[in-house]
């Protein structure tokens, strides 16, 4: 028996099942507000970056796991640029409750002295 072989087939079969429920989550509720979309375009372009490095090696369980990470990152950005919110609710500038108090104080005493 191949160790290194074995180890590589059930480390790549451990990492996959690590990464499946991310992708069941994320397919099921297409909320990937909590993802970096930074993080989400750096992975992928870094998956495309060592492919040709796992590419040139002998075909094995390293193929397999990349071929993976390659896929799981792409459906995360495609899901990612996907399901995103069309529209953001602004958020109000700090202190702007304060201006628009202070503006209607100032109409109301340009009224009173009218």
């Amino acid at each position: 028996m191949n160790i290194p072989l074995a180890a590589g087939m059930v480390s790549t079969g451990l990492f996959v099942l690590s990464v499946l429920p991310m992708l069941v989550k994320a397919w099921r509720t297409k909320d990937l507000s909590s993802y970096s979309p930074g993080n989400i375009v750096t992975s992928n372009v870094a998956n495309l970056v060592y492919a040709v490095y796992v590419f040139s090696l002998p075909v094995g369980p390293i193929w397999l796991l990349h071929s993976f990470y390659l896929v799981a990152t792409a459906l995360m950005l495609f899901w990612y640029l996907r399901y995103r919110p069309r529209h953001r609710v602004r958020q109000p500038r700090r202190g702007s409750v304060r201006t628009m108090i202070n503006a209607q104080r100032t109409l109301t005493e340009q009224e009173v002295a009218a």
